[in-house]
């Protein structure tokens, strides 16, 4: 990035949503929030501040947000970074948010574009390859929407998302752990994960009955496996499907009898009689590869 693109990022930066100019917004599009879409807008300046100083952005990131709402934290990343492009699924807030951009952050607007989509559903986006992804994720979705971008964009190398504080311990858990499930590995395919932190409900308008929590994931290659990534997430969904059920019992489904589960199992040198809890990423890719054989 030129010297010249780099000075005004950190020139007149954004002014930033406070609980009076996000109640002033609401009111004047006279939106009610719902609880469908997982509607509950940030009205803290210092936790969209510390998602993005958290995120550990670089001025040259093209980043990618789900869900901006009212724009408390577009604002915050504009201030950051290259390029904010951000998916709205409700057609009132995302109409809304150009004109907020352009009041809080006359300078970096022309560095914003929002685009009105189900970001379930979104199989590309406008202008350069996103490459880090920072969201306060809408809750009755988030796994969903994590998943769908990280296979959609291998652009994307990083990401900050917020999240359910359940959802942020099980997306980050390790093995043998009482949380740890089919998001833990999924999620694992694709990314390192860890949790960044916790975020009190009290930062959010209307409060939300649940905690929230950070999670930051950094891309990595995944299993060198010689069958698809789908057929591994079946092994995975059958692993955990009933998570008291050893892996030969449990697997028996998608292997056809359980002598084929166990073939496949020893193919892979896991012991038939261990549980899905206990098993890597890794693990489940040589199991996949194992049926194969079996």
């Amino acid at each position: 990035m030129s010297g010249e693109a780099s000075e005004d990022l950190t020139s007149a930066g954004p002014r930033l949503l406070g609980p009076a100019e996000v109640r002033s917004l609401a009111a004047s599009l006279d939106l009610r929030p719902t609880k469908q879409r997982g509607q509950n807008f940030v009205i803290d300046p210092n936790t969209v501040r510390r998602i993005t100083r958290t995120a550990a952005l670089s001025p040259d990131d093209v980043v990618l947000e789900v869900g901006p709402g009212l724009g408390s934290l577009t604002l915050a990343l504009l201030g950051s970074v290259s390029r904010v492009v951000a998916v709205e699924v409700d057609p009132l807030l995302c109409s809304a948010l150009p004109a907020t951009v352009a009041s809080y952050a006359p300078a970096q607007a022309e560095r914003f574009e929002v685009v009105h989509a189900d970001a379930l559903r979104i199989t590309s986006l406008p202008g350069p390859a996103p490459t880090a992804l920072v969201a306060n994720l809408p809750y009755n979705v988030s796994v969903p929407v994590l998943l769908h971008l990280l296979q959609l964009l291998p652009s994307l190398r990083r990401g900050l998302v917020m999240v359910q504080a359940e959802v942020a311990d099980r997306l980050a858990a390790e093995p043998g752990s009482r949380t740890y499930g089919v998001p833990s590995v999924k999620a694992a395919w694709y990314a390192s994960v860890r949790r960044a932190g916790s975020v009190s409900r009290n930062v959010f308008w209307p409060v939300p009955n649940v905690d929230s929590g950070l999670v930051a994931w950094q891309r990595r290659d995944p299993p060198v496996v010689g069958v698809s990534r789908e057929r591994v997430f079946e092994v995975v969904d059958a692993a955990f499907a009933q998570r008291r059920k050893t892996l030969r019992s449990a697997l028996r489904g998608i292997a056809g009898t359980s002598g084929h589960a166990e073939a496949a199992l020893s193919h892979a040198g896991i012991d038939p009689m261990r549980r899905g809890e206990s098993l890597r990423v890794e693990d489940f890719a040589a199991i996949a590869e194992g049926l194969g054989h079996a």
